[in-house]
């Protein structure tokens, strides 16, 4: 078994696109569109693995003040690159382009060598090895 794709409601779908094929060297699907609901969304892959599904809908809360109801966002998901140094890379890049670096990078309690940035929406990645 494996995970086949996380999804990501998102207010702004082309910024948020664009930020995962710049840092992190996503490739889109094209866009999928559902003018009934108001819906669109891209795949990305990132090479191999699970994709990401960024998704948007003008209906879809920012809030999550009912845990039942939709909302945009998710806690957190994590990206390996490959290396310490790639990590470190990754993360002054962010920063340098004005991206919040929230924690690192640094190694864990059990033993993780992470950083943990900020995309356009404020969804947590972890960059690790």
């Amino acid at each position: 078994m494996m995970i086949a794709h996380l999804a990501i409601w998102t207010q702004d779908l082309e910024r948020i696109r664009a930020f995962y094929e710049t840092y992190f060297g996503a490739t889109s699907s094209a866009i999928y569109q559902n003018s009934a609901k108001q819906f669109s969304s891209y795949f990305l892959s990132f090479g191999e693995g699970c994709q990401l599904e960024l998704m948007h809908r003008p209906d879809v809360p920012t809030d999550s003040t009912d845990p039942l109801v939709q909302r945009t966002g998710l806690i957190h998901f994590a990206v390996s690159v490959g290396s310490h140094r790639q990590v470190d890379l990754l993360t002054n890049r962010l920063k340098t382009d004005g991206f919040r670096v929230v924690d690192g990078p640094r190694t864990t309690g059990d033993g993780y060598y992470e950083s943990v940035v900020l995309d356009p929406e404020q969804n947590r990645i972890e960059i690790t090895i």
